[in-house]
């Protein structure tokens, strides 16, 4: 008898266990309105190795969750969810694994309601014109930045073209209104500052300084001495002389031959004078400039008045 019973409340138990589920979802409300918010919560009749994964939902969103409780030997997760839209939704089963085995809970029905409005009660308003948003420093920093451009082109092209133009004329105009023999001897000084034969330019120096005189004879003469070679320079020069239309001497003239002679070797021989030469040269050049111009024609009238 005994034995039997034994067996009775073996069963039972059995029976009872087996009835009860290891993983259990539950809501509290089957109906909310949108926006409203409801609770789900996932029980598990387990605490060790147990994996909730995230829960999928659709037409639902989640709100928040909480932490997972431990509650009598069972896990406990609450969700706060809501619905945006009206209709049927249903909680589809979850997948619980405990022990590595998966359990799925029951799915869940939800229906979201909209909210009925009496539009007899509702005041109405006139529809509103559209407003025009007021405007910013964005709305017009490209324009304002183009503008910026253009009068920077512009402000540019008016002083290349214009001011820096007319300030080159007036300075040349200003430096060529000088006398020959001025001009010749400022030119010589800015040659001397540049340094050429002291930084081994020896070719340039000479090409410079023989222009100086050139220029000179051709302003001072009024011959075209920059274009004509040397021979026809000094032929010019000594046809000057023998007319008796030039006030100079024939040791200006041989400094002369001399001085474009030692030029054309620097340049076309590539002669290198010692540096007490070229400084002679030097001195000869002014020199020649010094003493090398047109004869003054006076009249008889003016010579009888200085008599």
């Amino acid at each position: 008898m005994k034995k039997q019973l034994r067996y009775i409340f073996l069963f039972i138990s059995v029976i009872g266990f087996a009835q009860k589920p290891m993983v259990r979802a539950e809501i509290d409300t089957t109906n909310i309105r949108i926006g409203e918010q409801f609770q789900l919560k996932i029980s598990v009749a387990e605490i060790e190795n147990v994996i909730i994964p995230k829960i999928s939902l659709i037409g639902l969103e989640i709100i928040d969750s909480t932490r997972t409780d431990t509650l009598k030997n069972s896990l406990i997760r609450r969700y706060i969810l809501t619905g945006f839209d009206s209709g049927a939704f249903y909680i589809p089963q979850q997948q619980i694994f405990v022990k590595n085995q998966a359990f799925l809970t029951d799915s869940l029905l939800i229906n979201v309601a909209t909210i009925r409005i009496d539009t007899t009660k509702v005041k109405k308003f006139p529809i509103k014109t559209i407003q025009k948003e007021p405007y910013t420093f964005d709305d017009f920093s490209l324009y304002l930045y183009l503008l910026l451009a253009i009068l920077a082109i512009v402000g540019f092209w008016i002083y290349w073209f214009v001011i820096r133009k007319r300030e080159s004329e007036i300075e040349i105009s200003t430096y060529k209104a000088l006398p020959p023999y001025e001009e010749a001897l400022l030119k010589l000084t800015a040659l001397d500052e540049k340094l050429l034969w002291q930084n081994n330019k020896t070719k340039e120096y000479y090409s410079e300084l023989t222009e100086i005189v050139r220029g000179y004879i051709e302003r001072e003469l009024k011959v075209p001495a920059l274009e004509k070679t040397t021979d026809e320079v000094l032929e010019m020069i000594n046809i000057f002389k023998k007319s008796d239309t030039v006030d100079t001497s024939k040791e200006t003239i041989e400094l002369l031959k001399d001085l474009f002679r030692e030029a054309d070797l620097v340049k076309f021989a590539k002669s290198k004078p010692l540096a007490i030469e070229i400084e002679d040269d030097r001195r000869d050049a002014e020199y020649i400039i010094g003493n090398l111009k047109p004869k003054t024609i006076i009249k008889e009238e003016e010579e009888d008045e200085l008599e």
